[in-house]
């Protein structure tokens, strides 16, 4: 069964350090793609994802937002998609959880990733489509993507963490199959 991803209910958020103290938060809103889930058969499940970076990135200051989509980070004007294709899914028993490997493609490098994966569940909308959601995590290391640029400390350290969390929030829709006559 195909789904697509509902962008006004899926979202991307990622945390890292912050001149080792703290942890900054943000987000993309902009995130489409599809995923080929059966219940039936979780392991079987293809995920195709991809988050618009030109859109809205929010992490609560706006001169931090700009500076995440100029060249030192994402470089938005060249590399305006981050994409994510799964590889391997390897679900449990029940098909509750799972871990889904594929390729993250960040600024144009492309390095595989595991997410861990929660099936939250399945309903029928107030508006009759069938839906269904995932929480998703992984942690990656930014500068494997080429997101190298930081600023030394005076006291030790540096302004921005090299790890970055990433966590993903998807509500799916089916794709009903197009009648035959």
């Amino acid at each position: 069964m195909e789904w697509k991803l509902d962008p006004a209910h899926t979202a991307a958020e990622f945390s890292a350090r912050h001149m080792m103290i703290t942890t900054v938060r943000g987000g993309f809103k902009n995130v489409t793609g599809k995923l080929v889930y059966d219940p039936a058969n979780p392991s079987a499940s293809y995920v195709e994802a991809v988050i618009d970076t030109t859109s809205m990135i929010s992490t609560g200051l706006a001169d931090r937002d700009n500076h995440l989509k100029s060249a030192d980070f994402l470089d938005v004007a060249n590399y305006p998609t981050i994409t994510f294709k799964s590889t391997k899914v390897e679900a449990s028993a029940d098909g509750r959880q799972a871990k889904i490997t594929g390729d993250l493609t960040i600024r144009g490098v492309t390095r595989p990733v595991t997410l861990d994966v929660e099936l939250l569940g399945q309903v029928t909308s107030p508006f009759g489509d069938e839906r269904v959601g995932f929480h998703g995590a992984t942690k990656i290391n930014r500068e494997d993507f080429g997101l190298t640029w930081n600023m030394a400390l005076e006291a030790g350290g540096w302004l921005v963490g090299k790890e970055v969390t990433i966590n993903l929030d998807v509500e799916a829709i089916l794709v009903k199959e197009a009648q035959t006559a």
